[in-house]
């Protein structure tokens, strides 16, 4: 059984936490990616900036506070706050640490292909970003592990 090593994208295209959006941006456009991991000065994977993470959609666009009710001069409100926190946050993004989605999923090199699999598909995934000693040292992606699979049989 062939190891995500073995299907790997080596070396890949990453951005730090203290890049600017628009840097980002040019990365994504430059190596038309969909989606970038964000690495620590260390090389260890601290997040993933993905298009779902660029794009507000649907009831995100204006950004309203969830329900609440005022009550004796404060504010309760009646759906999660965090959500919003969230988003705003990404909203108003001024660096990829602002804006990448943190502690992302990751598999080790020598993760078998069919594990890649399960876990792009109960994640719902499209990359995986592949580490070694927690160093990013490559990506696996859905299309990948696909191949990889197919050509098994």
């Amino acid at each position: 059984m062939p190891t995500v090593a073995d299907i790997m994208e080596r070396d890949p295209i990453t951005v730090s936490p203290e890049d600017s959006v628009e840097t980002l941006l040019k990365v994504l456009r430059t190596h038309e990616l969909p989606g970038v991991p964000v690495v620590n000065g260390g090389g260890r994977p601290v997040g993933i900036v993905t298009e779902a993470d660029l794009v507000m959609v649907d009831e995100e666009e204006d950004l309203r506070l969830p329900l609440h009710i005022d009550l004796f001069g404060a504010q309760i409100f009646l759906g999660p706050v965090k959500r919003f926190e969230e988003r705003f946050r990404k909203a108003i993004a001024a660096t990829v640490g602002d804006m990448m989605t943190e502690d992302p999923i990751t598999v080790d090199a020598d993760t078998d292909v069919k594990e890649a699999a399960r876990i792009i598909a109960e994640r719902r995934h499209n990359r995986l970003p592949v580490v070694e000693h927690g160093r990013l040292v490559g990506v696996v992606t859905r299309l990948d592990v696909l191949e990889a699979l197919v050509s098994e049989e």
